[in-house]
């Protein structure tokens, strides 16, 4: 067992943690089953790989950039709270597994598991009706992780392999029914463009396109609205993103305060004046906007021609389930930006109401899930209902956000490490999986794979004739 655990951390540590040369091996592998030349094959690896690098450049520059003016806000008022963050839960898991003497390998187990078993369900598609292949390596640690975390909690008898089987058999149907979910919704946005979401709200993306066209009207799109005189500068999605950061990040700056800025921002020199510093670090989210959508470009085109060649001599029907920020290059980007600031507004009020109504834990919104969540949303929202969707059901999305990680982090016991999850399907779905695990303990676990494996075959019986025409 010992040398089993020891491999999969090193293929862990080298290629699932580092999905940039993950996308680049599957891209790779493609081309060679397509029988393309091998310098046809390593150049598209060197394309995806660095593409994948790119969005890894803008989505952590982000995350980096802003995460501890956030965490600032804690900090600075001595707020007794947990960030929602999926980089939080990943380490306040860590920290309660160490807590009861166990270590970050049993996630890593369940994590193979987990893909192992989402292959096996796209080999069996003609029974299983699955046709998506969850490769955001990444996002399967951090929910691995916290699925652990569950499990293991619920189940103290259950913390050694057999445990690990089930945390693995539960999150590897979680990533292969939910991303096949987003199936209809991603070709309907990307004009089949043959590719699936696999993240962090897989459920999010279907509730948004099914419900966006009852609240919105498509033709009112964010891209078309017509923004009067001087505001019409703001069609431009780099003065969009820049002003609207400036307002937004620029006013925390403020509250939080010069001194407490310098304090926690080395690169805050003495000699940057305040006012220099705020629209400079404001104006990094354009820049690492920029990027993002650079290189998502380049590597889902690699990632997509390649695929053919698995898809059609190993999983033949199948898609792969990329990270959400693929779908923003077939949006406006304002849709990514109004999702954000909508989401952001709900955030901030529920989050208000926690205080008001002295919730026994506060919430400390992620950048995470506060932008990449309700960004994402927007863009499917915004494809069927225009920007009143978009806008109504990201600024729900923020509340359910905070509500949802606030009683999350209370009852799974993450609060006292500073963290939770914080992801729209984490403070949705999965605070109810963990709720009957805790109550139905292993039955509960065999119990949620059985429903959720019985979704894709409620897909398949509404489109039976195209439901596999995936490409």
């Amino acid at each position: 067992m010992q040398i089993i655990i020891h491999g999969f951390e090193l293929f862990s540590n080298n290629i699932l943690t580092k999905p940039e040369f993950f996308v680049g091996l599957i891209v790779m592998i493609g081309y060679l089953l397509l029988r393309k030349p091998f310098y046809e094959a390593f150049g598209g690896f060197i394309k995806a790989t660095v593409g994948y690098m790119l969005l890894n450049v803008g989505a952590g520059g982000l995350v980096v950039t802003f995460r501890p003016i956030l965490a600032g806000l804690n900090e600075r008022f001595n707020l007794n709270a947990a960030v929602i963050d999926p980089y939080f839960g990943l380490n306040a898991v860590n920290e309660g597994l160490k807590s009861i003497g166990l270590t970050s390998s049993w996630t890593l187990i369940s994590l193979l598991i987990g893909f192992v078993w989402n292959i096996i369900l796209v080999l069996f598609r003609k029974h299983t009706k699955i046709r998506t292949l969850f490769i955001t390596g990444h996002i399967m640690v951090q929910q691995a992780t916290t699925a652990t975390w569950l499990v293991f909690l619920a189940l103290p008898a259950m913390r050694n392999v057999q445990g690990a089987i089930l945390v693995g058999l539960l999150v590897g149907t979680y990533w292969a029914v939910f991303s096949n979910l987003t199936v209809e919704a991603t070709r309907d946005l990307t004009g089949n463009a043959g590719f699936a979401v696999g993240h962090q709200q897989m459920l999010g993306v279907w509730l948004s396109d099914k419900i966006a066209g009852k609240i919105g009207d498509k033709e009112k799109s964010v891209e078309n609205l017509k923004l009067p005189g001087w505001l019409s500068m703001f069609n431009d999605n780099v003065v969009a993103s820049g002003t609207l950061m400036l307002v937004f990040f620029g006013t925390i700056m403020i509250i939080l305060g010069e001194p407490f800025m310098r304090e926690i921002d080395s690169s805050f020199t003495p000699t940057l004046a305040f006012p220099t510093y705020i629209v400079s670090k404001s104006l990094m989210f354009a820049v690492y906007l920029v990027i993002l959508m650079s290189g998502v470009r380049m590597f889902v085109a690699e990632l997509v021609n390649s695929f053919q060649g698995i898809a059609d001599r190993v999983l033949p029907g199948s898609l792969p389930a990329v990270d959400c920020a693929a779908t923003y290059a077939f949006s406006s980007p304002n849709a990514v930006l109004w999702g954000f600031i909508f989401g952001a507004i709900g955030q901030f009020l529920a989050v208000a109401a926690l205080f008001i109504f002295k919730s026994p834990i506060m919430i400390i919104p992620g950048f995470v899930p506060v932008f990449f969540d309700n960004a994402t949303l927007a863009v499917f929202a915004n494809k069927k209902g225009g920007f009143k969707a978009a806008a109504i059901l990201t600024f729900l999305s923020g509340i359910i956000q905070v509500l949802g990680g606030a009683f999350a982090a209370m009852y799974f016991g993450l609060y006292q490490y500073g963290g939770w999850h914080g992801n729209f399907d984490w403070d949705t779905l999965w605070p109810v999986i963990g709720l009957i695990i805790g109550k139905l303990h292993v039955l509960g676990i065999i119990a949620v794979i059985i429903l959720m494996l019985l979704i894709p075959q409620f897909q398949y019986t509404k489109s039976k004739d195209h439901y596999f025409e995936v490409g």
